[in-house]
């Protein structure tokens, strides 16, 4: 004899029909993330123009995590599902291809151009008056 609870459950089908919906979701959001975080979309085609040819690097990430669900009690009906991801991009330098040799020149920071001599210079100001304060200690 069955109960009306019986029949709400999900069979194995309707299990693997979930995760397939979340798989195949996040299989989409891979192809068109993959499509816009690339090194074109950071700097655009290699360039050549007088015998130099000039080759964009960049540094791409992404991430994506998805999920699938059920309702496992016998009172309610659930499905589930979900899917996200990102995609991150920026540029790291550039190959420049000259005469048979090529070079990698790297795009540096505006930041770092003031923060690291910043650091130099206050770390040597403060071991200079930290050995002046020693050296009175001492005397």
């Amino acid at each position: 004899m069955t109960t009306p609870d019986d029949k709400a459950q999900r069979t194995p089908s309707a299990k693997s029909n979930i995760a397939r919906v979340s798989a195949d979701l996040l299989e989409h959001l891979a192809d068109k993330l993959g499509a816009r975080a690339s090194v074109r979309a950071v700097y655009g085609e290699p360039v050549t123009s007088g015998g130099v040819t000039v080759i964009p690097v960049a540094e791409i990430a992404y991430g994506f995590g998805g999920g699938a669900g059920r309702d496992t009690t016998a009172t309610k009906n659930g499905e589930g599902g979900g899917g996200g991801g990102g995609a991150a991009a920026r540029p790291r330098g550039f190959i420049v291809i000259k005469d048979g040799t090529a070079s990698y020149k790297p795009v540096r920071d505006p930041w770092t151009n003031i923060v690291v001599p910043l650091a130099a210079l206050l770390a040597g100001m403060a071991a200079s008056r930290l050995a002046r304060r020693r050296a009175a200690e001492r005397a």
